[in-house]
């Protein structure tokens, strides 16, 4: 991945943590990472 590309990205996933944080009180994030958790518990299993 070249830093043309990994730039934009890396902002547009800061950007939408923020909006996160600000409008849903980082609700999608505790989600997502609760999510997250689970899914690497799954995969341990399966190692």
């Amino acid at each position: 991945m070249t830093n043309r590309i990994a730039i934009p990205m890396g902002l547009l996933i800061v950007g939408a943590i923020l909006v996160d944080l600000v409008l849903f009180d980082g609700q999608s994030l505790i989600f997502l990472s609760k999510k997250m958790f689970d899914l690497m518990e799954w995969m341990a299993f399966w190692r």
